[in-house]
């Protein structure tokens, strides 16, 4: 007589995760991302910089070529306030625009503004040397010259520099920001 062959019982092998398999998986993510969380926080800040500084040469660039092109005089004027400043391209006197509510500009006088930009909180600070810069349109020179300079939380700045004929030189204090050479 022929016995049937014995067979080891088939195991069922669970399909899916365990928990535990499942807590280690969310514990190495959470570590991984703790761990990338402070450099994109940097990177981010440094962006913020890196787009306002790109922001004030355009409009510096614009209100030059634009001054020239009208063949007018143009002002490029900060107004600062506690926790804020703003900047605007206008006509008229060094006076005659200021920032509102949000960086609205509010003109007198006649003057009108055609550019204007606000740094409210969690954007980077705006100073600068001279309060108001004259773009003349008919010589083509910017007075007076001045630094504009702009800083993030962290303390790291980017600074530009205008020159007499309105060329606009970038850089960055102590070379704190890559891509900048050192004021």
């Amino acid at each position: 007589m022929t016995h049937p062959r014995r067979t080891a019982p088939q195991r069922h092998h669970g399909r899916g995760l365990s928990l535990i398999e499942s807590l280690i998986a969310v514990a190495i993510v959470a570590v991984a991302t703790g761990a990338t969380l402070p450099g994109f926080r940097d990177a981010l800040e440094v962006r913020r910089l890196e787009g306002a500084a790109a922001q004030l040469h355009t409009d510096l660039q614009l209100a030059r070529s634009a001054a020239a092109a009208q063949n007018r005089t143009l002002r490029l004027s900060l107004v600062s306030e506690p926790g804020s400043a703003c900047y605007v391209v206008h006509t008229g006197d060094a006076g005659s625009c200021t920032c509102g509510v949000a960086g609205v500009p509010i003109c007198a006088d006649g003057a009108q503004a055609l550019r204007s930009q606000h740094f409210g909180p969690g954007l980077p600070t705006l100073q600068s040397n001279v309060g108001s810069m004259v773009l003349d349109g008919s010589k083509g020179t910017v007075s007076p010259t001045g630094t504009w300079r702009l800083q993030a939380a962290d303390g790291r700045g980017i600074h530009l520099i205008v020159n007499i004929m309105g060329r606009v030189r970038k850089c960055s204090p102590a070379a704190a920001v890559a891509g900048y050479p050192a004021c």
